[in-house]
């Protein structure tokens, strides 16, 4: 006798419950932003308070729209230098982490001096690296690779090492090789948490260029938001100042959004971290 296979159906409420999570996800933070915006111009305009002190959601608008060619040639030089230290960041993490985790001994001996690194203000170190490296960009970008570094090297060691214990044991009985370890169980394994070091290694890159800006002080083509933030606090030009702050929080949600969207993409149909969300 046959035997018919029969097809999985979803459940029939499945679609909305997902479309209803994901309102609510994007829906009430929204809501909570556009209430705060609100009651911000609604107090700049009942106390009248001066534009040089706090200026108004609505201000700040103008401001942005009026001022967009500078402000967005600044944008760009700070999200060059961000986007090439977050890529220096994962790459020499990356290495680095495969490096540690081949080796106890070698992580033994060098993963205190990778917490150095970290510990270390990069305010302190910054005007050293932009005079030893002469030209402006490329010492911006190694200081904000030094505070982006980090927390992928740490989440990646933290991944390479969370290997299920009966996986390990399996790949051991059938005589797998090092690489093959490595590549068919540690990294599958490490995924997850490099996904979630991205997240915080991607804004960390933002925050190393803006401060590396303010170390350098660079004007003219070179010049990024951080400077116009400093030329507009010398001028009172307190809208450009908050105008640019704006940019830069955008940029940082738009980075720490876009490394989520990267996450899902690569987790969902195989991990819990990932799944029913």
């Amino acid at each position: 006798m046959s035997v018919t296979p029969t097809a999985t159906v979803a459940p029939v409420g499945a679609p909305r419950a997902l479309a209803d999570r994901t309102a609510v996800r994007l829906g009430a933070p929204a809501l909570v932003g556009l209430v705060l915006i609100a009651l911000w111009q609604a107090v700049c305009t009942g106390f009248d308070v001066p534009a040089y002190l706090v200026p108004s959601p609505a201000e700040i608008a103008r401001t942005l729209v009026a001022d967009w060619a500078l402000l967005s040639s600044a944008l760009l030089v700070t999200l060059k230098i961000t986007f090439a230290a977050f890529a220096l960041a994962v790459v020499l993490g990356v290495a680095v982490a495969f490096v540690f985790v081949q080796s106890r001994l070698v992580e033994v001996s060098l993963f205190p001096y990778a917490i150095v690194l970290q510990v270390t203000p990069i305010v302190a170190i910054a005007p050293l690296i932009i005079i030893w490296v002469k030209d402006p960009i490329p010492a911006m970008v190694i200081c904000a690779t030094i505070v982006a570094l980090f927390p992928i090297i740490s989440n990646t060691i933290l991944g390479l090492r969370s290997v299920n214990p009966g996986l390990k044991n399996l790949f051991k009985l059938n005589r797998a090789t090092r690489w093959q370890t490595l590549m068919r169980l540690r990294v599958p394994s490490a995924l997850p948490f490099f996904f979630g070091g991205l997240r915080i290694s991607s804004g960390l890159a933002l925050i190393g260029a803006v401060v590396a800006e303010f170390v350098a002080g660079t004007g003219g083509t070179q010049s990024g938001l951080a400077y116009q933030i400093l030329q507009s606090g010398f001028q009172l030009n307190i809208p450009r100042l908050f105008a640019a702050l704006l940019l830069i929080t955008a940029t940082g949600i738009v980075l720490f959004m876009a490394m989520a969207w990267l996450s899902k993409l690569a987790l969902s149909s195989w991990h819990e971290s990932e799944m029913d969300r």
